[in-house]
């Protein structure tokens, strides 16, 4: 009888791992990025910029939590904002990136001083909507470039 329920088992995993094979993975997508081509230097700046904006919106996120609705607005204006923006710009090579580039970047320093205005009424209702918008601008950055090394 063991020797029957091994035979059986390892057909069936058998079976089961030739239909994974066939199946394509809904999760593996070919990579259809727009690259901008950086030096090794830049992309690594700007790396650390689009990592600084997450540990940003992170941190964001806990002043709401924790109410401390003046930390969030400062670090939103502050490092979201076009204050940002405008550093960013003066650091790195704005030419070598394309114009539907920095419309997207434009609308994310926006969709961040629209949060900004809000975060004062204290009310989650009217603070989460821009919120959302904010990472909305983030995700349809990151869907639609990707840094490239130059070198």
């Amino acid at each position: 009888m063991g020797a029957f329920c091994g035979v059986l088992f390892g057909g069936c995993t058998e079976v089961a791992h030739r239909h994974e094979e066939q199946r394509p993975n809904p999760y593996l997508t070919s990579d259809t990025r727009y690259p901008i081509p950086l030096s090794a230097s830049a992309g690594k700046e700007h790396r650390a910029v689009m990592l600084q904006h997450l540990e940003t919106i992170q941190v964001i996120v806990n002043a709401l939590v924790e109410e401390d609705y003046e930390l969030a607005k400062g670090l939103t204006e502050s490092h979201l904002g076009f204050f940002m923006h405008r550093q960013a710009m003066a650091q790195q090579q704005p030419e070598k990136f394309p114009a539907a580039y920095h419309d997207l970047a434009m609308a994310h320093h926006e969709a961040a001083e629209e949060l900004a205005r809000v975060i004062p009424t204290k009310d989650l209702k009217q603070i989460l909507p821009p919120f959302n918008n904010l990472l909305k601008a983030c995700v349809a950055c990151h869907l639609e470039y990707k840094v490239r090394d130059a070198s």
